[in-house]
């Protein structure tokens, strides 16, 4: 199919059909009642564990998008969102849907309507409350052959129901630009990022001039094993772990586990990717449990609305983690690892957001930044890893079999 003869009638509208070969970034599209939903841990890692936040998260599509290439001046996406709503807190923004054309910004919308996951932070007790699909609608596009993208809401589940456009459409063969894989907690997710090409990973991939696969899982970088073997089955170029702040706040180990669990996911990784690089980052400045450890708690402003989180730990008990001693235990292991490891890298994190930042740009709720902290966490890596004497610095790759 040539786009340039696919223009319809004016006023016309052509479905698009949604096939794996137009969907990026997702590891799985399940087909449910009112479309597609695309996953970002496959069918039997979510079987391994029924954690709620986990499924929540793995189905919010951070980095996942819609490529195609068309001579489309309209395209339009109907989807059915589910969107989570906190108890005693005020609503949260719409999800965002940005769209590029030939890799710029062109659009950005968002939809109404769809299912509503109301949680509450205290009890745990949840509540879904269904709606209707909604439509996101595109106009003016250049009036030429182009690559499209559409990137889905970072922070809601989406079902695609029907795409649909006033000209056909086909995929965008593979180019030649190496693939990320990168794990990391709701930072690397996209909290409170302003959409989903400026959460920092997306951020700095387009910097980096790389396709990203981005598996930041909100609250659940847990150091699961089946996490790591989905990393360990994902065709990539370049990986990265960010990690620490999620066991740390969720209080989930001691350091005599940790170390161990490290070495483990790092080994399951490697048995299919013995050479990639690969960078493991410790967490960015988090003020309230450099020294205190977890579990961490929200505390909710009846005044303001607003929800801030404290850490409740009790530093004295015997191997607790705190942010400082997980810095230096990733240290520690990359380094010892790294002498038969020569693809293997650490970052430490307060090199994207340290003291200095949070004095001029504090996490909002003492534990997420804001937009602007993503912009420069985002821009920061970008210049440290992928730029020159960087561990992911160098030419793309060849094109990769399909």
């Amino acid at each position: 199919m040539d786009p340039h003869d696919a223009v319809g009638p004016a006023g016309s509208r052509v479905t698009i059909p949604v096939t794996e070969d137009l969907v990026r970034g997702a590891l799985e599209l399940e087909r449910t009642p009112h479309g597609i939903r695309p996953h970002r841990l496959p069918a039997w890692a979510r079987a391994q564990c029924a954690d709620g936040q986990l499924l929540l998260a793995e189905s919010q599509p951070s980095g996942v998008r819609l490529v195609l290439r068309t001579r489309a001046t309209m395209i339009e996406l109907e989807t059915l969102r589910t969107t989570i709503a906190y108890r005693g807190a005020p609503p949260r923004p719409d999800g965002v849907y940005d769209l590029l054309v030939d890799g710029e910004l062109a659009g950005r919308g968002s939809v109404t309507g769809g299912n509503v996951l109301l949680v509450d932070m205290l009890s745990g007790d949840r509540e879904l409350r269904s709606g209707p699909s909604g439509t996101v609608r595109f106009t003016g596009l250049p009036d030429r052959v182009k690559d499209v993208e559409i990137w889905l809401p970072h922070n809601e589940i989406t079902e695609l129901v029907a795409l649909r456009a006033d000209a056909e459409a086909e995929p965008v063969p593979p180019g030649t630009r190496r693939v990320w894989v990168h794990h990391g907690s709701s930072i690397s997710h996209g909290s409170n990022a302003a959409s989903p090409t400026t959460t920092w990973p997306a951020l700095a991939a387009a910097l980096g001039g790389v396709e990203l696969v981005n598996l930041g899982l909100s609250g659940s970088a847990l150091l699961d094993p089946f996490t790591a073997r989905t990393i360990r089955d994902t065709p990539a170029d370049l990986l990265s772990l960010k990690l620490g702040i999620n066991v740390v706040n969720s209080d989930l180990m001691r350091l005599r586990a940790f170390g161990p669990a490290v070495h483990g996911f790092l080994d399951t990784i490697r048995d299919e990717h013995p050479t990639t690089p690969l960078l493991v980052v410790s967490p960015v400045l988090c003020p309230i449990h450099e020294d205190t450890p977890g579990p961490g708690a929200p505390e909710f402003d009846a005044a303001t609305g607003t929800v801030r989180f404290r850490a409740t730990g009790d530093p004295r008990e015997s191997g607790k983690l705190t942010l400082r001693v997980i810095r230096d235990e990733l240290s520690r292991i990359v380094a010892e690892r790294a002498a038969s490891d020569e693809n293997l890298y650490h970052l430490d994190g307060l090199r994207l957001y340290g003291e200095a930042d949070e004095a001029e740009l504090p996490l909002p709720d003492r534990l997420h930044p804001d937009a602007a902290t993503h912009r420069r966490i985002g821009e920061r890596f970008a210049g440290l890893v992928f730029g020159e004497g960087g561990p992911f610095a160098g030419p793309p790759c060849p094109i990769r079999p399909q």
